[in-house]
């Protein structure tokens, strides 16, 4: 083949390269643009804790990012485990950070109370607020109880919540509230409990032990 035979071969050969890179480019942009929507956390929620509905919402995320993260059409199997560690809000959820049971950590120990209305903030509980809980005179009762005002727990975390309206506002029912606590204070609540006898007050995330909280007795009094 000749040098002038050669120059169009050449000439188709750039021209199929050219266009064979311009697709190899087109699809790169077009995979780079691929997002898949993944588990977000929404909410706080402890370490040992069940998690949530609520605590989880849809966000999308480059299908290459190479983050380990769990797809938003498992949310309906995530809500059935626990919180490894604590999650806070914007975090990506991935299946390190739940386990299949929980785990309320050494020298703690899960007391069940059954609260009325009076017993326990008008707002209602949710899994992960921490509490305090008061000895208090039980339902029903015309005496005074010894031990009213007594604090049962200085700082409980709120393990669990179960009634029919899920804490609505103005509940009349009767609502079980799980909460983790020291061991050495499950004898005196449990046995409160029991009596019926247990208020608890909501704290703020960063309230220090032993600190007072008069403004979130429940019910917005003390109790005694």
């Amino acid at each position: 083949m000749t040098r002038r035979e050669r120059r169009p071969a050449l000439a188709a050969l750039a021209v199929l390269l050219i266009i064979g890179g311009a697709l190899v480019s087109a699809m790169l942009v077009i995979r780079s643009g691929d997002r898949e929507s993944v588990i977000a956390i929404a909410r706080p929620v402890a370490a040992g804790q069940r998690i949530p509905p609520d605590a989880l919402r849809e966000v999308q995320v480059s299908a290459d990012s190479g983050v380990a993260t769990v797809p938003w059409a498992q949310r309906g199997e995530v809500v059935r485990f626990y919180a490894k560690v604590g999650l806070v809000p914007g975090a990506l959820l991935s299946r390190q950070m739940v386990a299949a049971g929980a785990d309320i950590g050494g020298g703690n120990v899960v007391v069940g109370l059954a609260l009325k209305p009076g017993q326990l903030p008008a707002a209602g509980l949710r899994p992960g607020d921490r509490v305090r809980a008061y000895a208090v005179r039980p339902v029903g009762s015309a005496g005074q109880s010894d031990q009213g005002g007594t604090v049962l727990a200085d700082s409980g975390t709120v393990y669990d919540v179960r009634s029919d309206d899920r804490m609505r506002a103005g509940s009349s029912g009767t609502v079980s509230v799980s909460v983790v606590v020291p061991a050495g204070d499950a004898p005196a609540l449990a046995n409160a409990a029991s009596a019926g006898a247990v208020a608890v007050a909501l704290l703020p995330p960063n309230a220090a032990p032993g600190a007072t909280q008069p403004d979130a007795e429940p019910g917005g009094t003390q109790p005694g």
